[in-house]
């Protein structure tokens, strides 16, 4: 993978029609990747989760979002804290995308990128 850093926004960088923000928050699930879009991750580095913050910070950008679809592929697994989070640190999220990308595989993608302190297994 290529990368660049810049002290430029991504809003000057890309077409607002080109960027997707990922966002645990978002309503809809990613299906597949598009090489001719841009993806926003690790939109806020902050050590505290605040709900929604990235779905509204989007909005207020005119921004199509998405998210991972952990729901969609995975199931919650039992645990003694009754914790479950779709919230991922940023490299969890590049493990993710850059196996679903190699695989075409949601299942492979999300086992390589959701660890099981999440709460989330791949279903038997």
């Amino acid at each position: 993978f290529q990368m660049d850093t810049t002290q430029e926004s991504y809003l000057d960088l890309f077409p607002l029609d080109a960027i997707v923000y990922l966002t645990p928050d978002s309503e809809n699930a990613l299906e597949d990747i598009d090489p001719n879009k841009v993806y926003v991750l690790g939109g806020l580095v902050d050590e505290s989760i605040h709900k929604k913050l990235t779905l509204q910070r989007a909005r207020e950008q005119s921004l199509r979002t998405a998210r991972l679809p952990i729901r969609e592929y995975m199931v919650k697994s039992v645990n003694t804290k009754n914790y479950h989070s779709e919230t991922l640190a940023i490299n969890q999220v590049f493990d993710v995308l850059s196996t679903y990308y190699e695989t075409r595989s949601w299942p492979a993608a999300l086992k390589a990128g959701v660890s099981s302190g999440k709460g989330y297994v791949l279903p038997d």
